[in-house]
């Protein structure tokens, strides 16, 4: 038996007492469809327009800029005088997308709807946060508005919360923490690794001035257009259809491309974004490039043009929907290693990719598996029996 299986066990075996956030929360404003005895104490603070609160933006600062979407801004008490505010609090945007906040500290607000615990000894705050982050979806469905969406607060406010005893709030704060923890380390750490690929991937791909041999894409390969595909002649099948994206737009049931090619997106908002498949495909709206593997590795010529993509992008031409011509590709020079060496330069960048892109493998795959694990554990810790009148 767990700690908080024992904890429940010993102190509320009978169940749990629900209570309305109105019953344990004071808010940062009265609200006109909420009747005045929900509502016998208000906490002010002061807020600010993006326009306001963009200029005191800085590097390092101590007090949060509490903006009504997830960020990670920060003032200065210089910057921010006598504006700012300080204590433990949930915040929900008054208007956009519905997320939850919790902070414990200074901060600057926006227009955020703010609660604060009535009794801290009674309802933990960062119990009440990871509540309501587990409730998201219901919150959700407070928010109304054709445009920007506002949330009818006295649903809110009527939204009910179980209250197990403050003991148990603390071991469930205490071991959500430390999954969200473990996260964000995992984050940082797959940002280092993203940085660490960059370098490498530059160093390694990075040719100017050496002394190496330099063909054109033509020259080492054949560049070959995709064919025009509509939807009529759309057909359900096992094969991807590929055209200016880097994940398929549908499947048919027959394919033009068949083993390791590099493919280049040929028009609209993509036209020009490299791509690695090696799979039998569908190619559309986009050509691709089947270098000659006596003399190029493939990975490596993908690995080569995607490490220029900003150059690529910038191919593009025409005024109304951008596109990139296979005949620029034609002419566009690429560097000849010793087989060895590409091969060498693929194998590294290979497992770098893995590491930090991979969804199936790496830390993505960890992070994502952490993830779910979190969000289980904390659907399972925050579920309780009501007392049974």
């Amino acid at each position: 038996m767990s700690k908080i299986d024992e904890l429940i066990k010993q102190l509320c075996p009978d169940g749990v007492e629900l209570k309305k956030l109105w019953e344990v929360t004071y808010w940062d404003k009265r609200f006109n469809a909420v009747e005045n005895y929900k509502q016998p104490q208000i906490v002010r603070y002061k807020y600010f327009l993006a326009s306001e609160l963009k200029p005191l933006i800085v590097e390092g600062g101590d007090i949060k800029i509490l903006t009504t979407n997830i960020s990670n801004l920060y003032t200065s008490e210089d910057l921010a005088e006598d504006n700012y505010s300080e204590g433990e609090i949930i915040a929900i945007p008054w208007g956009g997308n519905p997320i939850i906040q919790y902070y414990n500290g200074k901060f600057l607000t926006s227009d955020n709807r703010i609660a604060v615990s009535i009794d801290s000894n009674y309802l933990n705050t960062k119990y009440l946060y990871f509540y309501l982050l587990n409730n998201v979806d219901t919150i959700s469905t407070f928010y109304r508005g054709a445009g920007i969406k506002h949330p009818n607060m006295s649903k809110v406010l009527d939204f009910q919360i179980p209250i197990p005893p403050l003991a148990i709030q603390e071991e469930i704060v205490k071991i959500l923490d430390a999954f969200t923890t473990l996260e964000a380390e995992l984050e940082a750490e797959l940002e280092a690794r993203k940085k660490q690929y960059t370098f490498y991937r530059d160093s390694l791909l990075s040719f100017e001035g050496k002394d190496v041999e330099w063909k054109t894409l033509g020259e080492v390969g054949e560049i070959r257009r995709g064919v025009a595909f509509t939807k009529k002649q759309s057909v359900s099948g096992k094969y991807p259809v590929v055209a200016n994206a880097p994940i398929p737009i549908c499947y048919h049931n027959e394919a033009n491309r068949i083993g390791e090619c590099v493919v280049i997106a040929r028009s609209g908002a993509n036209a020009g974004l490299v791509s690695y498949w090696n799979e039998e495909m569908f190619l559309t709206d986009a050509f691709s490039i089947h270098p000659n593997h006596s003399l190029v590795n493939t990975k490596f010529i993908y690995y080569y043009l995607k490490n220029k993509q900003d150059e690529i992008h910038l191919m593009k031409k025409g005024g109304g929907v951008p596109h990139v011509r296979a005949s620029d590709f034609e002419i566009y020079s690429v560097p000849i290693l010793p087989m060895k060496e590409q091969n060498r330069i693929v194998s590294i960048l290979d497992k770098f990719d893995a590491l930090v892109n991979d969804i199936s493998i790496g830390l993505p795959a960890e992070i994502e598996a952490r993830k779910k694990q979190y969000e289980y554990y904390r659907n399972q810790l925050l579920t309780f029996a009501p007392i049974q009148n």
